[in-house]
């Protein structure tokens, strides 16, 4: 796709010495994850058997874990990355799409956008998910023309200095109803789980939910620590919510072009420029091209997923569909006592 092909024009020695460096910085992280792996603490995964809690948080031992640990011990941000964090399950897909609608839209048009024949994971790539691949050559970092737009998982207390010293880089969170988030995470999650384990009931996803123990959880201290950093570096982290986005796409679509230094013009917003991109990124339009029914995102070559699972319905307030008034009132009562003081609250 043309937002991801850069020069090809590179000198061969200087490639050979590129692909050897690599190798030895893989190498290096292999060592420190297998000597790391055997002393994590160890809980029941959602997707696979089980999960390990390194530096506070739970992740899947054999992707999540090396990856971040790639990122944390190499990764070179660049002053005009945009970062897109998350918490999984929380409108990741979406926000990519207007993301990269809104930086591209001088360079597309809407009648032949790559959106309409490329999906938005391909577009709006994850930072860690292809880093471990033998054949790195469609995900080299290095080649990336600027402005790198890269999504990531990575909990903000878990990201290496490089990217968070002097907040070079930009980053837009999107954070979710914590009782939709389990939810939605379950039924997903259920669809990629091997055969060969039995199925996890909503009922135990929800206790695990709670204690803590999910992909990149605790969920609470996953958003808190965005929230924190937003409000001490506003001009470099947008906090976003969810319920927001659908309730005001195109005030938040407008917020997001004025965030990341491609604001929306007078002359645009007349020729409903903005409306646009809302329509185009619109779950009912994504949700039936081609791409995102019959095309599969490789995550790492044990995840493999279907384009169609990533939109599902896009509601706010699906767990009224799900959770008991028990679970309710616990999962309220706990996110109550977890933000605290922290002066961030979501609706009921």
């Amino acid at each position: 796709m043309a937002a991801f092909q850069p020069s090809l024009e590179c000198d061969n020695i200087s490639n050979i010495h590129s692909e050897q460096t690599d190798s030895d910085l893989i190498q290096k992280t292999d060592e420190r994850y297998r000597e790391t792996l055997p002393n994590l603490p160890k809980g029941k995964g959602w997707m696979t058997k089980h999960l390990v809690q390194y530096q506070g948080f739970w992740l899947t031992p054999n992707a999540a874990l090396k990856n971040l640990m790639w990122v944390q011990d190499h990764f070179k941000p660049r002053p005009t990355d945009i970062f897109l964090a998350s918490f999984p399950k929380s409108g990741t897909t979406w926000l990519k799409a207007l993301i990269f609608a809104t930086v591209n839209r001088t360079r597309y048009g809407f009648a032949d956008h790559p959106l309409l024949t490329t999906g938005p994971h391909d577009c709006f790539p994850f930072l860690d998910a292809h880093l471990r691949e033998k054949d790195r050559s469609r995900f080299d970092l290095d080649r990336f023309p600027s402005p790198r737009l890269l999504s990531i998982h990575i909990p903000y207390i878990l990201l290496p200095n490089s990217m968070t010293d002097h907040q070079i880089c930009r980053f837009v969170y999107i954070c979710r109803d914590p009782k939709d988030v389990p939810v939605s995470k379950w039924l997903f999650l259920n669809k990629l789980r091997p055969k060969d384990l039995p199925p996890i009931s909503l009922e135990e996803a929800f206790e695990l939910f709670c204690q803590g123990i999910s992909h990149y959880g605790p969920f609470w201290d996953h958003v808190l620590g965005y929230w924190e950093a937003s409000l001490e570096t506003p001009e470099k982290i947008l906090f976003l919510k969810y319920e927001d986005l659908k309730k005001e796409p195109l005030v938040v679509v407008k917020r997001l072009g004025d965030f990341l230094g491609y604001p929306f013009s007078l002359e645009e917003e007349s020729k409903g420029v903005v409306e646009e991109i809302v329509k185009l990124c619109s779950f009912e339009n994504l949700s039936t091209l081609e791409v995102n029914n019959v095309s599969v995102q490789k995550f790492s070559k044990d995840t493999i997923i279907d384009n169609r699972h990533f939109f599902r319905k896009g509601k706010v307030g699906d767990w009224k569909s799900y959770l008991t008034t028990e679970m309710v009132e616990r999962l309220d009562e706990i996110t109550c006592e977890k933000l605290l003081g922290s002066g961030l609250v979501f609706g009921s």
